[in-house]
């Protein structure tokens, strides 16, 4: 369990762990399911700086926010975003749809998916209150949705990342994961349910367009879903802590 907890800190974020694990599919199960705690972790680390210059200019301190978590992640999930964007909305077969996709070079969509991504994050962290907390829980929400959709939804390619995410086989941890976590929201703000649910609702669109697309997900995908997940669970908390 150990070493799954550094290879998700060290696959899914640039916090330095200099210690060798092997990739192997246990290691990668318990990865799998220490995902939302890092995306946690992640969230927490980049609200230091949101509690530290926050009172002195909100500007700056939610600007500084959101540049830590994408250095603290190294962009890997927007990367996924964009190359999402880039293959989906090439309106291509499937086997060229995969092919964009793969290109390392970025498209005209993937530019946009990044710059709207980017400045609506900002614009939502400029916009809520108490912000590291629900900072925290969007970053939870995203990865712990998209554990899920790993677990239980087929991949696209027979290699790469995202089968071996897939055959992992993490689905009951991350199960369990969902049932505590669904039932400590409940104790702490039962409206706090509406975010995850917004956000899940959200995934199970992505793959259902990825499906018919390309026949499955993709590590790409998988980024997206995450990138889209923090967005909207942002958006969702901020709504929720406007209106009700």
């Amino acid at each position: 369990m150990i070493k799954g907890f550094i290879l998700s800190i060290q696959f899914f974020s640039r916090i330095p762990i200099n210690i060798k694990v092997d990739f192997n599919e246990k290691n990668i199960r318990y990865c799998i399911f220490f995902m939302p705690l890092v995306g946690a972790i992640i969230a927490a680390l980049a609200s230091i700086i949101y509690y530290l210059i926050e009172p002195y200019n909100k500007l700056i301190a939610s600007f500084l926010t959101l540049l830590l978590t994408i250095i603290l992640t190294g962009g890997l999930h927007i990367d996924g975003l964009a190359d999402t964007f880039d293959g989906f909305f090439a309106n291509k077969d499937r086997q060229k749809t995969l092919e964009i996709m793969k290109d390392s070079r970025i498209g005209t969509f993937g530019v946009l998916s990044i710059v709207l991504h980017v400045i609506f994050i900002y614009v939502l962290m400029m916009s809520i209150e108490n912000l590291p907390l629900i900072l925290i829980l969007s970053f939870f929400n995203s990865r712990l949705v998209s554990s899920i959709i790993i677990s239980y939804k087929k991949s696209a390619k027979s290699d790469g990342l995202g089968i071996l995410f897939h055959k992992s086989n993490p689905g009951k941890m991350i199960l369990t994961t969902m049932i505590s976590y669904l039932i400590i929201l409940i104790l702490v703000d039962i409206k706090y349910i509406i975010p995850f649910a917004i956000n899940y609702a959200l995934a199970e669109v992505i793959s259902l367009i990825s499906y018919k697309k390309i026949d499955g997900l993709t590590g790409d995908v998988y980024g997206a879903i995450i990138e889209l997940g923090v967005a909207v669970s942002l958006f969702s908390f901020w709504s929720v802590m406007t209106w009700i």
